[in-house]
């Protein structure tokens, strides 16, 4: 043991006259506050730093840093340039490294199949707000509700309402068709069941909507269970949506369900059906869709309240908001890419809906 060590008193040694002192302030009658208005304890006590001391650290932090950079500025600039030759090189000749390899890199270190993968990256809901083109004002201009008609001519729907973007409801729209006594929450359970093709095809290559559940794909929501949806016990709330994009499972749904007898005949409906479905008090929140055509959504159970605002372009020359509620065997006609819309379930019963584009 060194000379220093042998000086030094033991931590036990310190504790324990600390402690004699303690016990020899007690026994005056002195308090812990007594002993904090001490000089020597002050003296022990961290200092606290005023505000103006932290201001003044950081102005200092900041003026060395700016030194720095000056003192750097060459080297910094070299630095950027060099990345920026990089990124050139990789962009326009794949050199030194070619941007598929980056790409696969990528997916290899999120572990996902680069051959199922659509996208890179998901683009957020919020985006198309504000890259989607200016709208012509001239499909609300003049619109105070949504028209209800029935037993149309497919010229006058063509004329008034297919491409005008005007939205309709025909209420006699699914007039024979057997998904009205068919389609339900069971129905599309054994169209999708666990690990199916179906199922496995719609998870890699269509669209799931989740809106504001915790679902994260279809097959999540087929496996809730049996209370939650047939919305008994206080269950949770749910409301989702999915594009059918698997042949198999299109041939079983279009034996129930035909082309709307309003269409006009040069007008064809999309491959891809659209299938909405969701528990009362629950909907979408409002949005606006990223598509080409102009839609149509029938109602086959339950009732549903669509609530549609114009674009903000058109704030001053339309209704600020115009609502209309679908019921069973109705087929709501908008234009979901123009109009911002939203949804909500008003019936007892869960709402099943399904609809497709039209050109």
């Amino acid at each position: 043991m060194s000379d220093a060590n042998k000086m030094e008193p033991s931590e036990c040694d310190v504790a324990e006259k600390f402690a004699k002192i303690s016990e020899k302030a007690e026994s005056f009658g002195l308090t812990g506050e007594h002993l904090s208005c001490l000089e020597s304890v002050k003296a022990l006590q961290p200092k606290k730093r005023s505000w103006h001391h932290c201001v003044w650290k950081t102005a200092v932090v900041l003026a060395r840093w700016k030194s720095w950079t000056r003192e750097h500025s060459v080297q910094l600039s070299a630095v950027f340039v060099l990345l920026f030759a990089i990124f050139l090189a990789i962009t326009t000749a794949d050199w030194p490294i070619s941007k598929r390899s980056i790409v696969e890199g990528w997916y290899r270190w999120y572990r996902i199949d680069i051959e199922k993968e659509p996208c890179l990256i998901e683009s957020g809901e919020g985006l198309v707000d504000y890259t989607r083109p200016p709208v012509d004002c001239h499909i609300c201009i003049g619109i105070k509700q949504v028209d209800r008609v029935l037993n149309i001519r497919p010229e006058e729907f063509e004329a008034k309402y297919a491409y005008s973007g005007h939205p309709v409801v025909i209420t006699d729209g699914t007039k024979s068709w057997s998904a009205i006594d068919e389609f339900s929450f069971e129905f599309f359970k054994s169209i999708y069941p666990k690990d199916s093709p179906a199922l496995m095809n719609i998870e890699q290559t269509c669209q799931f909507f989740p809106y504001k559940t915790s679902f994260q794909t279809l097959g999540e929501v087929f496996n809730m269970s049996s209370d939650r949806a047939q919305m008994k016990g206080g269950s949770q709330p749910w409301y989702i949506g999915w594009s059918n994009c698997d042949p198999s499972a299109a041939n079983i749904l279009r034996q129930h369900y035909s082309r709307p007898y309003f269409l006009p005949p040069v007008a064809e409906s999309s491959r891809t059906d659209w299938i909405f479905m969701g528990s009362p008090g629950y909907g979408a929140h409002m949005h606006i869709d990223n598509v080409i055509n102009p839609s149509w959504q029938a109602q086959i159970t339950g009732s549903k309240k669509w609530i549609l605002q114009p674009p903000p372009e058109c704030y001053l020359k339309c209704e600020p908001q115009i609502e209309v509620t679908v019921n069973p065997g109705e087929i709501i006609v908008i234009d979901t890419n123009r109009w911002y819309h939203s949804t909500l379930v008003v019936s007892d019963d869960m709402s099943i809906t399904i609809g497709s584009e039209y050109d």
